[in-house]
């Protein structure tokens, strides 16, 4: 029987993104010290997604258990979180503007959040470089990690926080992430007040959906003063490869991009116009609804590789940094990691089914028929259910 206490056992995380930094910061405060593994080089969250909006039940709650959410309502964004939902003939059906900046979803970039979790965090413990290549539950249940470098470790605790294609999760689980039937372009339109002012005051400081004929385009405004575009469309999951559109050619791929919106209304058709950058095509992916796998006394999952969903609600990062939270608050009041991934995980698949089955919705309402319509009044719906719960 092996009597080392929690605190003295090994910890590793599997990728330092939001939720694993989330993670070791937390833990850090409460005397732990676990070990970062992140397959790139070097820290490259700023190059990774855009603006993201922090929720007030999920990330700012671990912020504030990080010891981190006054620091980030100083450094975070409360006048970019206006809203503008139009359909393809360019008829406005929500525009949202709160010029007292009282709304509870304030924007920061990814590299920024990244920048201040890592400030609570003794980067020591972070090991750039290191890919998983494979890991062995062995029976005394630690797991034994192996790196591409060579390198090896073995720990009490594994955490998988590396996103979609997790390579821990086919330790515990045969189920695979499913294509959702929607692909998104990635581009970006740089200086845009400066270089397209009456484009950026359109979008306005937030966020703009332009929805029909099963695509979308949205577009959002970042701390840098870009304005980051998905062009989304339903498609057959090879349609990257069957489109002929040469992503590789900026300025042909987005002749060929606007040929499908030909009928569409010219202003969201600018920002596929304006974007000066590369094209990064993308498949979204989902893992089912309600996903549960086989419990391990010392591994389990967090954000993405535990609840992989579109990206149609903005619960991603937030879901991960809950985790974060609700995983290091029950690593620190249990006596054993088993009972902490027992309670941490029953009580994340409850709040993960919900955020995945309305983010399943939101993703399936937003390519149908009249979806922009469809949209304004979900969203009425649930700012009236709010206000009358407040």
């Amino acid at each position: 029987m092996n009597h080392i206490s929690v605190e003295q056992k090994r910890i590793a995380i599997i990728g330092a993104g939001p939720g694993g930094l989330t993670l070791a910061a937390i833990l850090q405060r409460s005397g732990f010290q676990p070990v970062i593994y992140e397959r790139e080089p070097y820290n490259m969250n700023s190059d990774r997604g855009g603006s993201l909006d922090i929720h007030e039940e999920s990330g700012q709650k671990a912020l504030q258990a990080a010891g981190l959410l006054n620091k980030f309502k100083a450094a975070a964004r409360y006048q970019d979180q206006n809203l503008r939902v139009i359909d393809k003939n360019g008829k406005v059906h929500i525009d949202e503007v709160d010029d007292e900046n009282n709304w509870d979803r304030p924007e920061i970039d990814r590299g920024e959040l990244c920048d201040l979790l890592l400030s609570a965090i003794d980067t020591n413990c972070i090991r750039y470089g290191y890919k998983l290549e494979r890991s062995v539950l062995l029976e005394n249940g630690t797991t034994e990690l192996h790196f591409e470098n060579g390198s090896t470790d073995t720990v009490d605790l594994l955490v998988e926080a590396d996103g979609a294609f997790s390579q821990v999760r086919s330790l515990i689980s045969d189920t695979n992430v499913e294509y959702t039937g929607v692909t998104m372009v990635e581009l970006n339109i740089l200086h845009a007040a400066e270089r397209y002012p009456e484009l950026a005051a359109y979008n306005g400081n937030g966020k703009m959906f332009a929805m029909g004929d099963q695509h979308a385009i949205i577009a959002q405004l970042n701390g840098d003063g870009r304005i980051k575009v998905y062009v989304s469309l339903k498609v057959e999951r090879d349609w990257i490869e069957q489109s002929g559109i040469p992503f590789d050619q900026p300025n042909l791929a987005k002749q060929r991009l606007l040929e499908l919106f030909e009928d569409w209304n010219e202003m969201p058709k600018q920002y596929i116009r304006c974007a000066e950058d590369r094209l990064i095509p993308r498949r979204v992916y989902m893992l089912p609804i309600g996903y549960r796998w086989k419990r391990q006394s010392g591994v389990t999952l967090i954000g993405d590789a535990a609840h992989l969903m579109s990206p149609f609600a903005g619960e991603g990062v937030n879901l991960a940094m809950l985790d974060a939270s609700e995983l290091a608050a029950a690593i620190i009041r249990n006596e054993t990691i088993h009972q902490a991934i027992q309670e941490y995980e029953e009580n994340m698949y409850a709040y993960a089914a919900e955020k995945a089955g309305l983010t399943d919705e939101s993703l399936r309402m937003m390519f149908s028929d009249n979806a922009a319509e469809k949209l304004a009044d979900w969203m009425n719906q649930f700012a009236g259910a709010e206000h009358s719960e407040a």
